[in-house]
């Protein structure tokens, strides 16, 4: 999964970006309102977290203006901002969460695990198809009732794959997925990482579409 954290406060901004790697996000960080409306229109992410005490264009500015483009992703407001006015005119303006500072970083990595499963209409944080369990808290696997260790990027593609159970995913969009603007990709990194599922889940689960990417077979 990959998220856009806007936040121009350092300390906060390094706590966080900790606790989300920690998790296997990739995470781009921006630290004022242009630099997030920039990168919100170039990249696809699959939520954003907004302060809104931002540098160069306030965050309810950012916040109404990717609603204006028709970009749907959840946004997860994070700010010092407390009240109930100003809860009310982010809900208002397009925020599907708002969180004040200070928090508590399992509680922000809860409202993210919420917001993912909503965007995909899941209510549950496992995901469960034919022989295979993915908990998404616990980052545990199983297949037929063993747990089977998969590395944090294995784990990512799988979970990719799984959000869209039948269709093909292209290798370009499970790059997008997987890493920010900083990561070096190496051309066959995506390639390799089926491979090795396929040996640890199955030679038949992941099917590759020739010259368009890869899709989970039906259980």
């Amino acid at each position: 999964m990959r998220l856009l954290l806007v936040e121009d406060d350092d300390m906060i901004g390094d706590s966080i970006e900790a606790g989300l790697r920690s998790e296997n996000y990739a995470l781009d960080w921006v630290r004022d309102g242009a630099s997030a409306e920039l990168a919100a229109a170039a990249n696809s992410y699959d939520l954003v977290l907004l302060d809104l005490g931002l540098p160069r264009r306030e965050g309810m500015a950012v916040l109404r203006t990717i609603r204006a483009r028709g970009n749907d992703v959840p946004i997860l407001v994070v700010t010092a901002r407390e009240g109930t006015a100003a809860r009310i005119e982010a809900l208002d303006a397009g925020a599907d969460d708002y969180l004040g500072k200070p928090f508590d970083l399992d509680e922000l990595l809860a409202r993210i695990r919420a917001l993912l499963r909503r965007r995909v209409s899941r209510s549950s944080s496992v995901i469960v198809h034919g022989r295979l369990r993915l908990d998404l808290a616990s980052h545990v696997v199983t297949c037929d009732g063993a747990e089977v260790t998969l590395s944090a990027r294995e784990f990512a593609v799988l979970r990719v794959l799984l959000d869209e159970p039948g269709a093909v995913v292209p290798k370009r969009k499970l790059e997008e997925r997987l890493y920010g603007w900083d990561a070096e990709i190496e051309s066959n990194a995506i390639d390799v990482y089926i491979h090795h599922l396929r040996k640890k889940l199955g030679p038949d689960l992941i099917q590759n579409v020739r010259g368009v990417g890869y899709k989970v077979a039906e259980p």
